[in-house]
């Protein structure tokens, strides 16, 4: 509460605001000192340095230091279209040649509104979003995709954001959301960035580790599998990590669920796993043929006997 003279107490007296009704109110004999009272204080909370006495955050769009004047902008308009209005008319016109189509601030922002849309329907973190921005803030200024496939490419900034970030998608699942691009366009996109950074920083461009533990947790909920088989699963794949397996991630994921799950009464079939996976049944056949030497080794003790674990691998 703050103080302010009330001309009924002849004194300075603690205000209250009522901010619903806008008014000023007296705390002690309840006159209402002004109406229509404006609230100058920030709309949102910003989390920002709060010991302030003001904020200078009131309305608009939150900055963005990957655009032009981190994305502030002040637009001129006209927008009764007055007759004498010149010195308006003029500004308005001359602002829109200065920011016309080729404005590439304009271009950006349709990236980044392209990439969250895209993250938006996968469930993306904050920072993964970020992340894709900055790739396709750099590959903007190299001016290295002009006259691509932009779904794909945005495609392939969030594939690899989220590569970087550890959360790593699968193409399959970033084609899920992409706007027409196919998994062949969005496969040659992330070469091309890959390519062209690397080429931009003098070395190869870090895309980071993919383990099969990245996809498992993720696959069995897809397929409404229990924590005991999922316990398993995470147990089993942990331990064909020191293995050296010539197989994709992805696909020893896929053939671990099958052959752990094999052991349950409800079973899923080679085409629930394939469709919950993203990976192809022969694929997942042939990763169970790779996988069978080591059976013994990467199947829990405690969930198979040595003969039921061979078994696994043949059905």
């Amino acid at each position: 509460m703050e103080d302010s003279y009330c001309s009924d107490c002849k004194c300075n007296t603690e205000v209250v605001f009522d901010h619903s009704a806008g008014d000023m109110v007296c705390s002690e004999c309840g006159l209402v000192l002004e109406s229509h009272y404006i609230d100058e204080t920030a709309e949102w909370r910003t989390f920002a340095d709060e010991s302030r006495d003001n904020d200078p955050v009131r309305v608009g769009e939150p900055t963005n230091p990957l655009l032009a004047s981190c994305g502030l902008y002040t637009i001129v308009s006209n927008p009764n279209g007055a007759k004498g209005e010149f010195l308006s008319s003029s500004l308005e016109r001359w602002q829109h040649r200065g920011r016309g189509v080729s404005d590439p601030g304009r271009n950006l922002i349709n990236a980044f509104k392209g990439i969250e849309s895209m993250a938006d329907r996968l469930n993306l973190v904050a920072s993964i979003k970020d992340r894709a921005n900055e790739i396709f803030k750099k590959l903007e200024d190299l001016k290295s995709v002009r006259g691509r496939n932009q779904d794909a490419i945005l495609a392939a900034c969030l594939y690899i954001a989220c590569r970087q970030e550890n959360k790593p998608l699968t193409v399959k699942e970033i084609f899920s959301a992409a706007n027409g691009a196919t998994k062949k366009e969005i496969g040659r996109a992330t070469e091309l960035i890959v390519k062209q950074l690397g080429v931009e920083m003098g070395q190869s461009m870090e895309m980071g580790t993919i383990h099969a533990g990245d996809f498992l947790r993720r696959f069995c909920s897809r397929l409404g599998m229990p924590n005991q088989i999922v316990k398993e699963a995470q147990e089993a794949v942990r331990k064909s990590e020191e293995l050296d397996i010539r197989r994709s991630p992805i696909s020893i994921a896929a053939a671990i669920i099958y052959m752990i799950i094999q052991k349950y009464d409800d079973k899923k079939s080679l085409k629930d796993i394939s469709l919950a996976t993203g990976v192809a049944e022969g694929t997942i056949k042939n990763a169970c043929k790779d996988l069978y030497p080591y059976a013994s080794r990467i199947i829990p003790a405690n969930f198979a006997k040595e003969v039921d674990r061979k078994n696994l691998c043949t059905r």
